[in-house]
C-alpha cells in the first residue's frame, strides 16, 4: 500500500490547526489588503479581515505561486511516496490550472494527483475527508483522484449574499444593477454547480433567502439527483463573519431534512469573502463517496 498525502489549499475553509489534527497540509491563499499582501489563517485570521473590510479596505485575491506549491510537494514528498492536491475549483480560479501543469512537470509525473472536482468552501473540505478516508482504505493517489472526479458534478452550493457592493467590485454586477439592488434591498441567492458561479433567485429578507435555498435543495434532491430524500448525500452550512444565523439555519435545516445532522458549518474562506461580503449565507450538498 502506498504513502498518500492529502494537500488542499485554505478555500476548503481548513484551517492551519485543523490540518496539523487531520494530518494533512493546507495550502494559504494570497490575498491584497490596501496593496498589501497576506495570507489566508497565517497573517491575518478571520477577526481582522472583517475588521478591515468595516473601515472600507480593498481587497483583492490572487493565487499561490508556483514555487509555493513545489516546495511544499518537495516537502511532502520525502516522507509521502504520492500526493493528492485538491484545490478550489477550476471554474472558480486559475490556481487549478497552475498546479495540474506543475504536477506534468517530470520531478511530479505520476507524484502529484490534482483533483479539479468543482468544488469550493465546505464541499471542497468534504472532498478532503473523502480522500483521506479512501488513503486510508489502501486506495493509491491515482485511484484517489477517478473517485473524486467521478463525483465532481454530484454537489450544489447555495449562498445568500447580504449586500451587493462586493460582487460589484469583483465584476459580477454592473455598478447600475448594484445601485438598483441596494435601493430595492434585493439579496441574491447564488448557485454554484460544478464549474458554473449563477445568480439563483432575488429575495429581500433573510427568511425568504433560507426558504428559497431549502426549497432549492429538495428540487435538486428530487429531480437533479434522484434521491428524494438525499440521504445519499452530505449537508453543510458555510457562512462569512457571524455564525449566529448560519447554527440558527443549521437547526432548520436538520428540521426541514429528517435524517440529516449537519456536522460541517464553517466560515467562508477569506479569499471567497472579498468577493461576496459580511452577512452571507449558504447551504451545500454534496454525494458521499461509495466505494467497494
Amino acid at each position: 500500500m502506498k504513502k498518500v498525502a492529502v494537500i488542499t489549499d485554505s478555500n476548503s475553509g481548513i484551517t492551519q490547526s485543523e490540518a496539523k489534527e487531520l494530518g494533512i497540509h493546507v495550502v494559504p491563499m494570497p490575498f491584497f489588503v490596501n496593496g498589501d499582501t497576506f495570507y489566508e489563517d497565517i497573517s491575518m485570521n478571520q477577526k481582522e479581515f472583517y475588521e478591515y473590510l468595516a473601515q472600507g479596505a480593498e481587497v483583492t485575491t490572487s493565487q499561490p505561486t508556483p514555487d509555493t506549491l513545489t516546495s511544499l510537494w518537495d516537502e511532502v514528498l520525502k516522507e509521502y511516496e504520492e500526493i493528492v492536491y485538491i484545490p478550489m475549483s477550476s471554474g472558480l480560479s486559475s490556481s487549478c490550472g497552475t498546479a495540474m501543469m506543475l504536477s506534468y512537470e517530470e520531478p511530479y509525473e505520476n507524484k502529484v494527483f490534482v483533483v479539479d472536482n468543482q468544488r469550493i468552501s465546505v464541499t471542497q473540505r468534504r472532498s478532503v475527508l473523502d480522500a483521506m478516508e479512501l488513503a486510508d482504505k489502501g486506495y493509491d493517489a491515482a485511484q484517489i483522484r477517478e473517485i473524486l472526479l467521478r463525483e465532481k458534478f454530484e454537489s450544489s452550493i447555495y449562498i445568500m449574499v447580504d449586500t451587493l457592493s462586493y460582487l460589484k467590485k469583483g465584476g459580477r454586477v454592473t455598478p447600475a444593477a448594484a445601485a438598483i439592488g441596494t435601493v430595492l434591498r434585493i439579496k441574491p441567492v447564488l448557485q454554484i454547480q460544478g464549474e458554473k458561479l449563477d445568480a439563483y433567485a432575488k429575495v429581500k429578507t433573510l427568511k425568504q433567502a433560507k426558504m428559497t435555498m431549502i426549497k432549492a435543495v429538495r428540487r435538486d434532491f428530487e429531480f437533479r439527483f434522484h434521491d428524494p430524500d438525499g440521504e445519499r448525500f452530505h449537508m453543510q452550512v458555510a457562512y462569512t463573519e457571524d455564525d449566529t444565523e448560519a447554527m440558527l439555519f443549521k437547526q432548520e435545516l436538520e428540521q426541514e431534512f429528517p435524517g440529516h445532522t449537519i456536522d460541517i458549518v464553517d466560515p467562508l474562506s477569506l479569499s471567497v469573502s472579498c468577493h461576496i461580503g459580511p452577512g452571507a449565507l449558504a447551504v451545500a450538498i454534496s454525494r458521499k463517496v461509495e466505494v467497494n
